[in-house]
């Protein structure tokens, strides 16, 4: 292979066969095609090959990205195929120690692991961490999954299984395949998007139907009293949508509602 292929036009330049709209030349990179002035100067190989001490530009290419998202879809496969049945928990990181939904979600971790079901948590402080800390104490599967931000901590100490992803969407996809409950706890704009996300999948049958349980009704009326009245009212959402969701105070409730059916034999 030549390091210019006969007949392109890496010039730039307009080739005479494209004045009437078709291209006689093609040159092939791989499943992609070039034609025209689309053509390369140079071969992959060649670039490949070509001395580059000094230039790391190709490590934040979108073709490099690629290959970083298709590594973090295998390495969050491979740690999560074999957990067993889970329940994702979902709610803020600033809930501190104090506060009782943190004992709440500490309590409801500690009751998911005693039913021989794991815990999936973003892996974070507040929330999580109560989430993580009850499950770990009961002797269960305590799983973290992070992301990287700059203003995050690392994993939470109750993480017995984590994982720290680079970015958003590999990580959601981890949450809704090996999760087959969730329960969400007062959060802010994290929480709401998983919340949403999960709700949009199940209604559009993109996934099976999984149990979502709000857990705090002062937290989350005002949100519901909302969809059931703007949102419901000018037609954007049914009534029967619902019956997606479940609002309670109960914690054994929700720990019935997302692990009927589930627990590991």
């Amino acid at each position: 292979m030549t390091d210019k292929p006969t007949g392109s036009s890496a010039n730039g330049t307009t080739p005479p066969e494209a004045e009437n709209g078709a291209y006689n030349e093609t040159y092939t990179q791989g499943p992609i095609i070039r034609r025209g002035n689309q053509v390369p100067a140079t071969t992959t190989s060649k670039r490949l090959l070509s001395p580059s001490a000094n230039d790391a530009d190709w490590l934040h290419a979108d073709p490099w990205r690629v290959l970083r998202i298709q590594a973090e879809f295998v390495d969050g496969f491979g740690a999560l195929a074999e957990v067993g049945p889970a329940v994702a928990c979902f709610g803020s990181a600033r809930t501190k120690s104090n506060d009782p939904m943190y004992r709440h979600a500490h309590r409801i971790g500690h009751a998911i692991a005693k039913r021989g079901v794991a815990v999936i948590t973003g892996g974070g402080p507040g929330i999580m961490e109560a989430v993580n800390r009850g499950a770990t104490l009961a002797g269960g599967v305590s799983i973290g999954l992070g992301i990287e931000l700059p203003f995050e901590e690392q994993l939470n100490r109750w993480v017995n299984l984590g994982m720290t992803f680079r970015y958003f969407f590999v990580r959601k996809t981890m949450f809704m395949k090996y999760s087959q409950g969730s329960i969400f706890f007062p959060g802010g704009f994290g929480t709401m998007d998983e919340l949403f996300e999960l709700l949009t999948l199940v209604q559009t049958q993109k996934v099976d139907y999984t149990p979502v349980v709000l857990f705090g009704s002062d937290y989350w009326h005002g949100l519901i009293d909302w969809l059931r009245g703007s949102v419901e009212r000018f037609g954007n959402i049914s009534a029967a949508d619902h019956g997606l969701y479940r609002i309670t105070d109960d914690e054994a409730e929700a720990v019935e509602l997302v692990c009927k059916g589930i627990e590991s034999e």
